[in-house]
Parts: structure tokens; C-alpha cells; sequence
């Protein structure tokens, strides 16, 4: 049996405001694929928040090439496992992205929904639905990531790549104010709101760390290589994770600007040696202000850096840059990590 949450966050006990019992063979019926991917699960539907379960019609999602209906959302398979899958809400015919997760770690997974204001460059859930095995966490449709606009354009102008910035580090600020570190920040994380490309939001928050007080010291060490702090790869134990994430911030900067990871080597333990060292070079043509503010992040002492609070003080936001980036090294590959078994676990391709 599949249970649903909808409404805004709240993880453990929404009010039950009613149900409705669908039989499982008029669901079958209406999806013909839905009898192999349930074997003829019933479903219940309880009215309540966003975050509060409630029940659907399908218990997983099928692995054929067809779709799959999950309660009263139709969900596309995707080619890696790991991956959101689109979906449609078919009652209000809205296009959503669904997460799955394990039953067993979906609450700690959104967790930080229920902690963290809400805010316009932090992408929130519309919806979920339990079953069995099974959460499938529903959220408003995106247009593609940060990480895939930037290797398309090769690099930003820096009048585009402020306003989108700004963006990013606000919704930093916001969960580090809220005591949440972010960890594993990327390009990637962020996610596009509208079709042309203006409006960030941070698209989920699931590898989040949730702080217990002031103290912001954590001792994770796994993450994107090219994102990763130099404190990190030092194997000293705990470490601020807000000052890693100015750290990461430092690096999204960069990468936007010069259309390159500032670290980046297809060797490894090179790639981690420069990162340890600081080692890395500004492009030409970037504004003072551009630099400065790289330089700001990109500091191998932590508690040199901006927190990214202060970023959103910065004078580059407001109107320092004069020209564009120069374009001599837009030919230039994106860097990447090959997977190797270091201080990192996972996250490797970025």
C-alpha cells in the first residue's frame, strides 16, 4: 500500500483530512504496464500538506521503456537509475520531476524541508507518495542545470553570470542562516526555474547536513574533486562546512567566468596537489571586481574566505563589471575527474 504527503513540509504527522480507496484493478486498467509494475497493489489517498504521504497506485517504477503511473502522476523511465525521472501530474496535466528514494531513508532525506524558510532560489516538493519500498518525491519542473548551461555557452559574460550568482549565493546564505551546510556543492546542484534562463533554484536538498547548534564542523569527505576544499583533502578530521561551501562557491564563480574548473588535471593525485597548494590562474579580461571576488572564495586558509553572506555584499554585484569575459579560452575543455578511490567516495563526475 502506498501512502501520500502533500502541502508544505512536514515530515512526520500530517493531519489526515480524508480518503479515497481506489481499486487496484480500474488503476490497471487506466495504465496498462501498472499490473506488472504492482502486481495489484490497492491504493488509499489521504488529503493533506505537501510533505505529508499519502498513498498512491504504484509501488515502483517499472525499468521497461514505457511509463509508468504513480497514483495520479505518470512517471518516464530514465536511463540511469540514479537520475529524477520527469512526470505529469495527470489531473492538473503539470509537468514535475520525481525523485525516488529507499522507505527507509526518504525522512532523513528531506528532512531539511522541514527546518529551512522558504525561499525563491531553493526549489521545494509539491508532493510525495509511499509505498512499500518506495518514496517518490515530486518537484516543480526545471530547465536544465547550471553545470550543463555553462559548458554550452563556453563561459558567461560577467553582467549574465552576476545576476545568476547572486542567485546561488543567496540561496547559500539562506540554508547556512537556517544552520544547514550544503556539502556536495556544485554547478549541477542548481536548476533553472524558466524557460529563459533567469531564475535559479537550488534543486534539492538531500546530501544537506542539518547543524545541532552554532557549530558548523563537519567531517564528511565526500563530493565533486573538482569542488573540493583544500582543508578536505588534508585529512585533518572536522572542518567548517560553511566555509567549504564558500570554498565551492569560489570554484561555481570561476568556472561560470572562464568556462574551466580553476583546479583541473587528468591525473588525480595532481589534480589534488594543486587544490592542497591553491594553484591557479585568472583568465584575462575579467573586471577588478571579478577577481576580487574569486580571490575572496578561492582562499586556502578558511576562515580567510567570504562567508556567503558577505558575497551578497560584494561590489561586483553592482555594476563593477565594464566588458565581458575575453573569449581567448572559450575552446577549452570542461575539466573532469576520472573516478579514483581517494579521501573522495562518490560525487566524482561532476
Amino acid at each position: 500500500m502506498l501512502v501520500r504527503r502533500s502541502g508544505p513540509v512536514s515530515c512526520a504527522r500530517a493531519p489526515r483530512r480524508g480518503h479515497k480507496r481506489v481499486d487496484s484493478d480500474e488503476t490497471a486498467a487506466k495504465s496498462p504496464r501498472l499490473s506488472e509494475c504492482i502486481g495489484g497493489d490497492t491504493a488509499l489517498f489521504l488529503a493533506a500538506s505537501p510533505l505529508s504521504p499519502r498513498s498512491g497506485s504504484a509501488e515502483s517504477v517499472c525499468a521497461a521503456a514505457g511509463p509508468s503511473r504513480i497514483g495520479q502522476f505518470l512517471l518516464l523511465p530514465s536511463v540511469d537509475p540514479s537520475a529524477a525521472h520527469s512526470a505529469w501530474d495527470m489531473d492538473t496535466g503539470e509537468e514535475l520531476v520525481c525523485k525516488v528514494f529507499e522507505m527507509g531513508q526518504y525522512q532523513e532525506k528531506i528532512r531539511a524541508y522541514s527546518v529551512l524558510p522558504r525561499h525563491r532560489n531553493i526549489g521545494q516538493i509539491k508532493d510525495i507518495i509511499l509505498g512499500e519500498r518506495k518514496a517518490y518525491v515530486f518537484q516543480e519542473k526545471d530547465y536544465g542545470d547550471m553545470h550543463t548551461f555553462v559548458k554550452s555557452c563556453k563561459r558567461l559574460p560577467e553582467e549574465q553570470a552576476s545576476k545568476l550568482f547572486y542567485q546561488i549565493a543567496s540561496a547559500v546564505a539562506h540554508c547556512h542562516q537556517n544552520g544547514i551546510v550544503l556539502g556536495d556543492l556544485k554547478l549541477r546542484k542548481f536548476v533553472f526555474a524558466d524557460e529563459k534562463r533567469t531564475h535559479l533554484k537550488l534543486g534539492g536538498l538531500e546530501d544537506c547536513r542539518i547543524l545541532s547548534g552554532e557549530d558548523d564542523s563537519v567531517s564528511d569527505t565526500h563530493g565533486c574533486p573538482a569542488y573540493v576544499s583544500p582543508e578536505i583533502l588534508s585529512g585533518g578530521g572536522s572542518y567548517s562546512g560553511k566555509r567549504a561551501d564558500a570554498w565551492s562557491l569560489g570554484v561555481m564563480l570561476y568556472t561560470m567566468l572562464a568556462g574551466r574548473y580553476p583546479f583541473h588535471d587528468s591525473d588525480p593525485a595532481t589534480l589534488f596537489s594543486k587544490i592542497r597548494r591553491g594553484a591557479y590562474g585568472l583568465p584575462e579580461g575579467l573586471s577588478a571586481r571579478a577577481r576580487c571576488l574569486i580571490r575572496s572564495l578561492l582562499r586556502r586558509e578558511p576562515s580567510e574566505r567570504l562567508s556567503a553572506a558577505d558575497v551578497l555584499l560584494h561590489p561586483w554585484f553592482r555594476g563593477g563589471s565594464e566588458h565581458d569575459v575575453d573569449e581567448q579560452d572559450a575552446g577549452l575543455a570542461e575539466q573532469r575527474v576520472p573516478h579514483v578511490h581517494v579521501e573522495l567516495n562518490e560525487h566524482l563526475f561532476c
